[in-house]
């Protein structure tokens, strides 16, 4: 009897994890990407330490998920951060979880990982195509470029994982959006997450500390505050503290044409405890020198004082409250080629429980193709595997419920 040949559309980690979990349930797995070598923008993200997965108690990193935890809820059921662990250190990679609660491989690097998990894919008798472009549907199959011309597929199932809009240049280039209007499913525009923001720094400003880091700070936008750090840049301001904010200034920028971003440069000391430093005379050091030694300022904080409008205060209690708060103005978001991950897709009501689309029954979705977005932390890499071993339990019981059908 010949085994249910399925197809995934996009090999990246969501994509490869469907596969992985497919042909561990004995299903014939042919994984196309695009490019001429899988998962480039894992191996993009590696490239200053791959982070894989975040160490807080689940309540706390479902609520990273925003509107969209609810859903995702399931997926870190089935694959767990500690699943996530296990599954690196089977592929000989072994892992640690660093200061920030942040969980890496100990090699650092995505592709010591990739290369190993590509070998067991290949053993388990996954075939990947590469430069196997997916271009639509036609009479019910899937219409594919590839480098002898066009080939139409008809699998039993298919599994679409071909990430969101961020990045293009790596593959996630949301082509595909319309392709799935056509056929009745719901995509909610694309929008640009985890991304820098605009400030309209004085000339001075920007080319004197343009790339240089404000660290640690506390990031505050309406009721959420993050500690982390953020990095100047010569359009604004950008960095991981920034990106836990991201859908918040985003939507209030879309909404109000601009939003305020809170920065505490000593997020570590009272307004009490800083004042009190601060009272401290400054004798003949410059203004620079005398925060520096007073308040542990960086001259890079120091020069964000003064952006501010108008004097630094003179009494210690309103300079305190100054350096604990001063309120940016963002004027603007970056584009999607620029943003880490973008926000967007296919509508989480477009699908069921499995992840297949209830406008095309035996069509699965997985990964950044699908509306939801989190912050940089090892949240994204792991809500998108997860959903890949999501999507290839849908498929599974799909099959097993139904006879297979040639599409």
């Amino acid at each position: 009897m010949t085994r249910p040949t399925v197809h995934i559309v996009g090999a990246g980690p969501a994509g490869l994890m469907a596969a992985e979990r497919l042909a561990a349930a004995g299903l014939a797995v042919v994984a196309h990407e695009a490019m001429p070598s899988p998962s480039r923008k894992l191996l993009m993200a590696g490239r200053g330490g791959l982070n894989l997965s975040h160490a807080e108690p689940m309540p706390a990193f479902l609520g990273r998920y925003g509107e969209a935890g609810p859903v995702v809820g399931p997926w870190l059921a089935r694959f767990s951060p500690t699943d996530l662990v296990g599954w690196a250190e089977g592929l000989g990679q072994p892992t640690f979880v660093g200061s920030s609660g942040r969980i890496f491989p100990r090699a650092m690097k995505a592709s010591p990982l990739l290369r190993a998990w590509l070998a067991r894919l290949a053993g388990t008798g996954v075939e990947l195509r590469t430069r196997s472009r997916w271009v639509g549907f036609d009479d019910g199959g899937l219409v594919f470029e590839t480098a002898d011309g066009r080939r139409t597929e008809r699998p039993d199932a298919v599994v679409l994982a071909l990430g969101g809009a961020s990045w293009p240049r790596l593959g996630s280039d949301g082509a595909w959006r319309p392709w799935l209007e056509a056929r009745g499913v719901v995509v909610s525009p694309f929008q640009p997450s985890n991304v820098g923001f605009d400030v309209a720094w004085s000339a001075i400003f920007a080319e004197r500390f343009a790339g240089q880091p404000l660290k640690p700070v506390a990031l505050s936008h309406g009721a959420a505050a993050v500690r982390g750090e953020a990095m100047v840049t010569g359009y604004g301001i950008e960095g991981g503290a920034v990106y836990a904010l991201s859908a918040g200034l985003r939507d209030a920028i879309a909404r109000d044409g601009a939003a305020t971003l809170t920065v505490d440069l000593r997020p570590d000391l009272s307004i009490e405890a800083l004042a009190g430093r601060l009272t401290r005379p400054r004798g003949k050091d410059s203004v620079t020198n005398w925060l520096r030694k007073t308040a542990g300022l960086s001259p890079v904080g120091v020069g964000l004082l003064r952006e501010i409008p108008g004097d630094l205060p003179t009494g210690a209690e309103k300079l305190a409250r100054r350096i604990k708060a001063v309120r940016l103005t963002l004027t603007g978001v970056q584009d999607l080629d620029r943003a880490i991950s973008s926000a967007g897709g296919v509508a989480l009501d477009q699908i069921d429980e499995g992840l297949m689309l209830k406008a095309l029954p035996g069509v699965f979705v997985a990964g950044e193709m699908l509306d939801w977005e989190a912050p940089t932390g090892g949240y994204l890499l792991q809500a998108s595997m997860a959903s890949g071993a999501m999507a290839a339990a849908g498929v599974v019981d799909w099959l097993a419920r139904r006879p297979p059908v040639r599409r």
